[in-house]
């Protein structure tokens, strides 16, 4: 049986090779084993800078260079460990600004869609947006929340009360100078 041997480089061999013609005219068929891609094998052969030469052996084919896979670092465990433990903590933070931001939208709806709503009524949804508000900053602090979107929240939140505000005529906004 014929088997290839690299002389000239150390490469791991893993998928099959269909035919490999060297200068010799030697012709080896698919039961060559050649990893490398084929613009790498045809440049190195027609240069030369590889050399091949068949190796009689009874039973086994050799393997010429392989590469054993490589444990994984204690430094990339431990930030695994650590990246997994911020994702859920990171998570619930979202999750309980989502939940209040909800909650203030559903009740500024619900106050927008009534009529003859009086305007002390609004004093329960601002309690409601001062959690949403605290939510929302303590996420910023503890990373779970970029500062800019933190903020763009707020400003959705102030913006829907002050249109359910006007809606209900609490509030006028100043007229804007020409």
């Amino acid at each position: 049986m014929a088997s290839l041997q690299c002389i000239s480089s150390c490469f791991a061999f893993q998928r099959p090779f269909p035919t490999i013609k060297t200068n010799n005219t030697t012709t080896y068929s698919q039961s060559t084993h050649l990893g490398f891609s084929t613009t790498l094998s045809e440049n190195s052969f027609s240069k030369g800078c590889l050399s091949i030469k068949p190796i009689e052996r009874a039973t086994r084919r050799g393997v010429v260079c392989e590469a054993a896979p490589k444990k994984k670092a204690d430094s990339a465990i431990k930030r695994a460990r650590q990246a997994e433990k911020r994702r859920v903590y990171n998570k619930s933070k979202k999750s309980e600004l989502r939940t209040r931001s909800k909650k203030v939208l559903e009740a500024l709806e619900v106050l927008q869609k009534k009529t003859g709503a009086e305007s002390e009524e609004i004093l329960t949804i601002e309690k409601l947006i001062a959690e949403a508000y605290s939510a929302i900053d303590k996420a910023v602090k503890s990373g779970a929340l970029h500062r800019n979107t933190g903020a763009n929240r707020k400003s959705r939140l102030a913006r829907r009360k002050k249109a359910v505000e006007i809606h209900h005529g609490w509030y006028t906004p100043d007229a804007v100078a020409a």
